[in-house]
């Protein structure tokens, strides 16, 4: 169903009722202290090539214009994924969960990016965006997790009810940036979280390695904490190649997909972020249009590209299929062949 106004109003009134009681403890909170440096003050992470994040009055502004499109409340998987066991050597295997969530199989480890499971992407079991789309994989289906990647705080990356699963099920070691650690462990201890800062190398597995490099957006996980944690895409380096994954971006310049080119590069495949762009006035900063993803695409030089975030949750204004049709008219304007930047469906999975 699309917002309306007294909707909207019922939605924040909610929001910051929820959220009083935490003001004290997020105004306050320290999720991470070290060094100030080029993108971090003290208190606050910063991207020195990005732009900040809009305020308040810009969000009501966005909501208040009216504009969403509608979207259905349920769409059925036209697929459904039973992973292998284990994937070894030199192969590739990545399922879509859906949204931002990915399985990666390859060099005899599980690797699970971004799970969400949960029904909602929100502080609240009661409101805030709602999956039309199940995962693509049964929770009680997937093999055992060995490295789980965490890119930053919003909620429709980082899902605490998800990763206190993982947590009970595959003790998984959690790779997320500063800060974000802290916020998992304050939920679940049993949460093994590492957080590392951009540029820093982690070794999971035998050639098998992951780096965090940067992107153009921010973090927060209430209306007090903005940029308390960092947020970062990851370089993961596999038997089949290297993998670019970036969760949430702004275009910019192109600044950051060409430098992860000249630092990491060559790339097997890059996974970029097709959804969740319109109004582009409020999303530009923060959010790819495919056409973007596509420039970030070629800016990057990776061999073929796999787009996500786009399908499962109604985040912004766009019609749930408005992503799929603009990147296939991108794609035919870049003159790129159909293979080359591929879509999954929810529960389908692709051997690269």
């Amino acid at each position: 169903m699309p917002l309306t106004r007294r909707g909207f109003f019922a939605g924040l009134a909610a929001l910051f009722a929820g959220a009083g009681a935490l003001t004290w403890r997020a105004a306050s909170a320290r999720y991470y202290e070290g060094p100030v440096s080029d993108h971090f003050d003290g208190v606050r992470f910063f991207d020195p090539n990005g732009a900040p994040p809009r305020g308040i009055g810009d969000l009501l502004r966005w909501h208040l214009a009216g504009g969403r499109a509608r979207w259905p409340e349920h769409v059925p998987n036209t697929m459904t994924d039973t992973p292998p066991a284990r994937v070894e050597g030199a192969k590739l295997r990545i399922t879509s969960i859906g949204h931002a969530s990915f399985l990666l199989q390859t060099g005899g480890l599980n690797i699970l990016i971004d799970p969400v499971w949960s029904e909602r992407v929100s502080p609240f079991t009661f409101a805030g965006p709602k999956r039309v789309r199940e995962p693509g994989v049964a929770f009680d289906a997937l093999p055992p997790i060995d490295i789980v990647l965490v890119s930053h705080g919003h909620y429709d990356h980082l899902d605490i009810a998800t990763l206190s699963r993982l947590a009970a099920k595959h003790p998984a070691r959690v790779i997320t940036p500063l800060g974000n650690d802290v916020v998992m462990r304050m939920h679940d201890p049993a949460i093994r979280a590492e957080a590392y800062d951009w540029h820093q190398r982690v070794e999971v597995g035998p050639g098998v390695a992951v780096t965090l490099v940067p992107s153009r957006h921010w973090t927060a996980r209430g209306l007090f904490d903005r940029n308390k944690c960092l947020w970062a895409g990851f370089v993961i380096e596999t038997p089949a190649g290297r993998v670019y994954h970036i969760a949430d971006s702004g275009y910019g310049d192109g600044h950051h997909f060409r430098t992860a080119r000249e630092r990491y590069g060559p790339f097997k495949l890059a996974i970029l972020p097709i959804g969740a762009y319109e109004p582009r006035w409020f999303m530009r900063n923060q959010h790819m249009n495919p056409e973007e993803s596509v420039r970030a695409f070629q800016d990057c030089g990776a061999e073929c590209a796999l787009g996500h975030h786009f399908g499962v949750f109604q985040l912004t204004d766009e019609a749930i299929d408005a992503p799929r049709e603009a990147l296939n008219a991108a794609c035919a304007a870049s003159a790129l062949a159909p293979d080359q930047f591929r879509l999954l469906e929810p529960g389908e999975a692709w051997e690269v």
